[in-house]
């Protein structure tokens, strides 16, 4: 290709390269997997600069024709066989139901406890990659050396807040987030979990009103529900996030609300990035108002683009935001190590950390701390990114080709989770019953939200390698929901 052979067009020279190299890509002549010229080879060969260059590459991407590999270049996405519609965007303009401050809890463990009577069951409704994708054998060896090394780690008591040396990686780490703490703010928790328990018990009691996403994590309802806090969820987009419009409409209604708990990298169920300016706009909003923000944030480390996304903490200005994150989705399911900085409750959290459950083991933070402060983790973490991105790509595919029309989803960019939408309004549970009987568990929607609003979708878990038994499960989900949605599995 050369710029020569263009077409006189109006169009800026930029959109005039991505049509040729977008009908290239639909004729076969570039497939997916291929490796897009450099932007440096695409200079030279059409006499462009870099921004023209980088222009052309971006618009691609943004249109779905490629996709960005850290420190790898662009590369030919994959498109699903089959056409799906992204889910539907919620409605803005609405203030929050007031069935939204329904109990949750007795719904989801009828969930859990039906499927757990089916333990061999294939699980596709899970958020945690596979043991495989993990650094086993690195982690391993650092937890003997650590070990061999201080054999009393296990009958001396651990160091309040956390292990130093771990607290300083952590620190370290934050910067590529956006976010500059120093490792005396950093305080360790068990998994991302009792983070965010203690930062909602640190600035809301029981009776008080908190806003989330919706939909949202069915563990965070639980947790508040546990507290005696009231639920408000919030509209939340698979695009953008959570609602800014629908949440000030919300703080306008109410006047009440005492936080609000947001997950703005790869939210799950949704999988949504917020994009930086709307990131910046619900800390000034929330600051302005004098509601405090608690970012949970485990999954930004799973995002599969060029610049990785910033944590919303970087956009605080007064200490407003109570920043959670763990290492159990990104490097050890099994360790559950998680960590907080809390900004002005700082005090206050260490405190309750105390009361609460003490200091973590420290052979556990050595370990990984041993691990992270190396490029190692940089390799896995890459790893990980491709593995989930080709098998978050294969599981959209056959959904595509598998599940009935009508059928919608939104292909993320990262993590391990796809948020499916079922045609005709189909009730998630009742697909999981008959799922369950055939041998394949789900996350029916209803499991993310107080209301009812989310039964007619269903997550599926994209962090377990694609295998003939993982196609087969997903095609005879597919069948299962032609089935139910003609009446034939009433």
């Amino acid at each position: 290709m050369n710029t020569a052979a263009f077409p006189a067009s109006a169009q800026p020279l930029y959109r005039q390269l991505a049509a040729a190299y977008r009908g290239a890509i639909e004729d076969g002549t570039l497939r997916p997997g291929d490796r897009m010229p450099s932007v440096r080879m695409l200079m030279q060969r059409h006499t462009v600069s870099l921004s023209t260059a980088l222009q052309l590459c971006r618009h691609l991407e943004d249109e779905g024709w490629l996709e960005a590999r850290p420190r790898s270049g662009y590369f030919v996405r994959r498109r699903l066989r089959a056409s799906l519609p992204g889910v539907v965007e919620p409605a803005q303009d609405q203030a929050p139901d007031p069935a939204a401050f329904v109990g949750i809890h007795a719904t989801v463990s009828a969930v859990i406890a039906q499927g757990q009577r089916y333990p061999a069951a294939l699980n596709l409704g899970g958020a945690t990659a596979a043991p495989e994708h993990y650094p086993t054998e690195a982690l391993k060896n650092a937890v003997l050396r650590c070990l061999r090394q201080s054999p009393t780690l296990l009958t001396t008591p651990g160091s309040p807040n956390g292990n130093p040396e771990f607290r300083k990686v952590i620190a370290r780490r934050a910067l590529d987030a956006g976010i500059r703490v120093t490792a005396d703010e950093v305080i360790v928790t068990h998994g991302g979990i009792e983070a965010v328990n203690l930062a909602l018990r640190a600035v809301a009691n029981p009776g008080d009103t908190v806003a989330v996403e919706s939909p949202t994590f069915f563990g965070l309802l639980q947790v508040l529900e546990s507290l005696g806090m009231r639920a408000l969820e919030i509209p939340t987009s698979p695009s953008s996030g959570i609602s800014l419009e629908a949440l000030e409409l919300a703080i306008a209604t109410y006047g009440n609300i005492k936080a609000v708990v947001v997950v703005p990298n790869l939210q799950n169920p949704l999988g949504a990035i917020m994009p930086d300016g709307r990131k910046a706009a619900l800390a000034a909003l929330c600051e302005r108002n004098g509601i405090a923000v608690i970012e949970d944030d485990p999954y930004r480390d799973m995002h599969c683009r060029a610049t990785p996304p910033k944590a919303l903490k970087a956009w605080d200005r007064s200490g407003n935001i109570i920043y959670c994150a763990s290492l159990n989705k990104t490097l050890a399911p099994g360790m559950r190590l998680g960590w907080m900085a809390a900004g002005r409750w700082q005090a206050r959290v260490a405190m309750l950390k105390f009361a609460q459950s003490r200091h973590n083991e420290e052979w556990s933070q050595i370990a990984a701390a041993g691990f992270m402060a190396t490029s190692a983790y940089d390799r896995h973490l890459q790893r990980l990114r491709e593995h989930l991105r080709e098998q978050r790509e294969r599981i959209a595919d056959t959904v595509a080709a598998s599940f009935p029309p009508g059928t919608r989803l939104s292909l993320p960019d990262g993590g391990a989770m796809l948020w499916v939408e079922l045609p005709g309004g189909l009730p998630s549970r009742r697909l999981f019953e008959h799922a369950l009987e055939a041998g394949i568990r789900i996350a029916p929607g209803s499991m993310f939200s107080n209301s009812q609003r989310f039964d007619h979708f269903i997550r599926i878990g994209c962090g377990y390698p694609y295998s003939p038994e993982l196609d087969a499960a997903l095609r005879r989900l597919g069948v299962l929901t032609a089935r139910l949605l003609d009446g034939a599995g009433h």
